[in-house]
């Protein structure tokens, strides 16, 4: 399988799908991630871990209906295309 633009696109797909099923009750507290974790204080900079749980939770949020549209197209253009 050559390296194209095409699976490119199919594995940040796919990177995005990972992210918007994480669940945050069953995994991401687990791990020390959950939405309590990164309170701080008025005026200060997040930290990472507070800004990388912000985007994950946004992806949930925002991505929700697009992503299903992209994988149907997806999908079909595998079907047709193999």
């Amino acid at each position: 399988m050559a390296f194209s633009l095409y699976s490119l696109l199919q594995a940040v797909l796919l990177i995005v799908n990972a992210v918007a099923v994480l669940h945050e009750e069953r995994f991401l507290r687990h791990v020390g991630w959950g939405s309590d974790q990164g309170i701080g204080g008025f005026g200060e900079e997040p930290g990472i871990k507070a800004q990388l749980t912000n985007l994950i939770r946004s992806v949930r949020t925002v991505m929700r209906v697009p992503l299903i549209a992209v994988n149907s197209v997806t999908i079909i253009l595998l079907l047709l295309f193999g």
